[in-house]
């Protein structure tokens, strides 16, 4: 594996430079109707999680107001592979897709982006939807495009991440001495440390069987993802910390993207982000619901006071000091808030 990424980050960089002149480096032949291009979609989540009914969604936006040139097939559950390795895939210019975040782009070479999985950054989530039309976000994702891989869409609501534990946890030092579950990534890991957990990277397919066997003391994601996961089947504690305001994206090749026709190129942004409209509602509508079933089987839930929320907010601060540990731009912090309209 460690062979294939070094190849994959050194074909990207080329690829980077292939994108940026409008060109692909690869020649296919040009998608019909009877020769469609298909767009293969990954991710970990269920097909039964809002995320995977609004991508079904997606691919039925494609369908319907497409020429038939372009196709989506969609992959659940991790069927194509972890995030990292999609990536990777994408990297040597396959037709593939991928929901991705900022933490993993701070990853594959853009830094700055990493701050925008950094624990209690964002008070609401219209700071979100403000940050990603700010002239900042369209920068990165400039930047991103250079290292090979192109944003589709920004706009989808993945969820406020929370907690969820085998022992109750109510303030910042009931986590010391917990293994938590975070993605595999940098800043995710370095953010829960902060927090004073033991961060642990491992794909969201080997969860449940790690708590289950108690190799892990819990997980942080949204409640639509612990619930589609039936992590709290045997996670019975869950911590409403929101300690990230969670709005993610999918990401393609470059390369990859500039092989499409304007047509293909338009009808894949325009409906990923109709997409991204469709699922932000039913995620507002399942939360309260999931978290109900949760409640109904017998999991604790406990909601942030001011107080402890501040606490939590006061114990993150230092993760907001290390710019030069994650090689982020001087004043990041500020820049961003700035950007996303906070005071």
């Amino acid at each position: 594996m460690k062979i294939k990424k070094l190849l994959a980050v050194i074909l990207s960089a080329t690829l980077g430079m292939t994108s940026l002149a409008g060109c692909s480096k690869y020649e296919r032949p040009a998608p019909s109707k009877e020769n469609p291009m298909t767009v293969q979609i990954g991710f970990e989540n269920s097909i039964s999680e809002p995320i995977g009914q609004a991508l079904e969604k997606w691919q039925e936006l494609v369908a319907e107001k497409g020429d038939g040139s372009l196709k989506i097939e969609l992959f659940p559950d991790s069927q194509l592979g972890s995030k990292s390795e999609l990536i990777d895939t994408m990297l040597i210019g396959e037709p593939v897709i991928t929901l991705a975040d900022g933490a993993f782009y701070a990853d594959y070479g853009v830094k700055d982006m990493g701050i925008l999985f950094g624990p209690f950054l964002f008070d609401n989530w219209e700071q979100c939807w403000t940050l990603i039309e700010s002239d900042w976000y369209k920068k990165e994702s400039s930047l991103l495009e250079e290292k090979g891989l192109k944003i589709l869409a920004s706009n989808w609501m993945y969820g406020d991440r929370h907690t969820l534990t085998t022992k109750k946890v109510e303030k910042p030092e009931d986590l010391k001495g917990l293994k938590i579950r975070v993605p595999g990534n940098e800043i995710q890991s370095i953010g829960f440390d902060t927090l004073g957990a033991t961060s642990t990277g491992m794909d969201l397919g080997e969860v449940y069987q790690s708590l289950q066997t108690k190799a892990i003391d819990g997980a942080e994601n949204p409640i639509a993802t612990l619930y589609g996961r039936k992590l709290h089947e045997v996670a019975k504690y869950l911590l409403l910390d929101g300690h990230v305001k969670n709005f993610t994206t999918w990401v393609c090749s470059a390369d990859f993207f500039n092989s499409l026709t304007k047509e293909q190129q338009d009808l894949l942004v325009s409906t990923g982000e109709e997409a991204g409209l469709y699922n932000n509602g039913l995620q507002a509508d399942a939360e309260a619901e999931y978290l109900q079933q949760m409640k109904d089987q017998g999991v604790t839930v406990t909601d942030l006071t001011e107080k402890t929320k501040a606490e939590f907010k006061k114990a993150a601060e230092p993760f907001y000091k290390l710019e030069e540990k994650f090689g982020w731009s001087k004043g990041l912090y500020d820049t961003v808030r700035k950007a996303m309209g906070a005071e």
